[in-house]
């Protein structure tokens, strides 16, 4: 059931102030997954070169990470690298890798702190080699950590999922594993990335782009989807707090009915929902 959360209100209330209204209810998403858009129209709009962009990212990410820790949501996805960047220039490519190296070593001791669990999902194997180990390392390092899970989408493709999940189911069919009558969405979805992990609750895209992007397309049928014009680098912590309490507002009820609508409308004690009523009102008159 939605939350009644006044949106002037919310304005007005301090970081503070909205964790421990946020940390009071009993509905927080599960899972938050973020497209984080924006980097280079933030670079360009300094006169920088796009990796800038990047590198001022990182902050918006630490933000997210910790503020998603306090609330205690259980897992942060994060678009880090999409198929599709593979087609950028060179030079920002191999930056992009070098700066995931660099950024795994240089947060690892804070995500540790933190008590932070770190996932990657996508084909990890086309990941340059240092990049590859490095990610590796940083995973088992924080294996044993108890809290967030922070899961990177690296080298991701939601189509190259789904493809590759119907290739593995495929396989099982084949072997006699399963039989074709019997196949359900679970066993679909074993062959999924990150199978374990639960379907984001809340996605958010900034810079106020309208589209999915390839990411995630299979575990976002249902998830509720919140667009921002704030540019990733400029993502706040009190930014990720309102986008949490919005999703509170929001009816989620997965192709049912709430109450209310299951409930016959009355007027002058006739159903709404009456179909001998319908059928007098549609009727076609002369």
């Amino acid at each position: 059931m939605a939350v009644e959360l006044d949106p002037a209100l919310l304005a007005t209330y301090s970081d503070d102030q909205l964790y421990t209204l946020l940390k009071e209810q009993s509905n927080l998403p599960r899972h938050v997954a973020i497209i984080m858009d924006g980097n280079g129209r933030w670079a360009k709009r300094r006169y920088l070169p796009r990796v800038a962009g990047h590198r001022a990212g990182r902050h918006s990410v630490r933000r997210c990470v910790r503020a998603c820790g306090k609330l205690g949501i259980e897992v942060l996805t994060l678009y880090t690298f999409s198929q599709e960047n593979f087609n950028r220039p060179e030079a920002e490519v191999k930056a992009l890798w070098h700066f995931l190296h660099e950024t795994l070593s240089s947060e690892r001791e804070d995500l540790d702190r933190q008590n932070v669990v770190l996932r990657a999902s996508g084909a990890l194997h086309q990941l340059p080699g240092k990049a590859r180990d490095t990610l590796q390392q940083s995973i088992d390092s924080l294996s044993g950590n108890t809290g967030l899970i922070l899961n990177l989408a690296l080298a991701y493709g939601g189509r190259q999922e789904i493809l590759g999940a119907a290739l593995i189911l495929a396989e099982r069919l084949s072997s006699g594993e399963l039989n074709a009558d019997q196949v359900s969405e679970d066993d679909f979805a074993q062959g999924l990335y990150s199978p374990e992990l639960p379907d984001p609750d809340l996605m958010i895209r900034t810079s106020g782009e309208g589209r999915l992007s390839n990411f995630l397309l299979w575990q976002l049928a249902y998830s509720e989807i919140l667009i921002t014009p704030v540019l990733w680098p400029d993502f706040s912590e009190r930014d990720l707090l309102l986008s949490v309490a919005d999703y509170l507002t929001r009816d989620r009820r997965f192709g049912k009915l709430s109450e209310s609508a299951q409930t016959p409308l009355q007027t002058g004690g006739e159903s709404l929902l009456d179909p001998a009523r319908w059928k007098r009102l549609l009727k076609v008159r002369p």
